[in-house]
């Protein structure tokens, strides 16, 4: 995760995206909204204590503290969700209870200011939900149709109380993610 950045501009060049920040974190002390996004990287960001401290000033003044996937173990890490209900990606749902949070196995959790999604496809769930609460249901919905968001999997198998037990199981048995402790 390294250095974070005020995200406002992605450019697709050579069949790659690429981000271009117009300003660090440090930058914009008084975000209206922080989000944390997870995977890689986020091991190393539980326990870099620059981080976190600058994850808790821009929280103190933000009207919304949001994370997606693993970002929420960051929120944690830096103390942000202690005592709040939260979620994070399946594997790593139980591993919000070490900093304090009471995890919550639903794509979105709003606790107070604080919202967090589930894995990276909820992070569309946790925009439209957020774009609600900011501008009112006909934005968020004007949106999910601007982007034509009317999810239809081919399987009913995103979640492990919905996948077979034993695909469930394989996925377990053989991701490569892993958190350490």
């Amino acid at each position: 995760m390294g250095d974070l950045e005020l995200l406002t501009e992605v450019r697709r060049l050579a069949g790659t995206a690429r981000r271009v920040a117009d300003a660090a974190l440090g930058d914009l002390p008084h975000p209206d909204i922080l989000l944390v996004p997870g995977g890689p990287g986020q091991v190393a960001a539980e326990q870099d204590e620059d981080l976190l401290t600058r994850l808790r000033d821009p929280d103190a003044t933000s009207t919304w503290t949001t994370s997606v996937c693993t970002g929420s173990l960051v929120l944690g890490a830096a103390g942000l969700l202690q005592g709040k209900r939260a979620t994070t990606y399946w594997l790593a749902l139980d591993d919000l209870r070490r900093h304090g949070a009471e995890p919550v196995p639903e794509r979105v959790v709003v606790d107070g200011k604080v919202m967090t999604a589930a894995g990276v496809s909820s992070g569309i769930d946790m925009a439209l939900t957020l774009a609600a609460r900011i501008g009112g249901d006909a934005l968020a919905q004007s949106i999910q149709l601007g982007i034509e968001y009317d999810p239809q999997p081919p399987f009913d198998a995103g979640a492990p109380d919905k996948a077979p037990p034993a695909i469930t199981q394989m996925f377990r048995d053989t991701s490569h993610f892993a958190l350490e402790a």
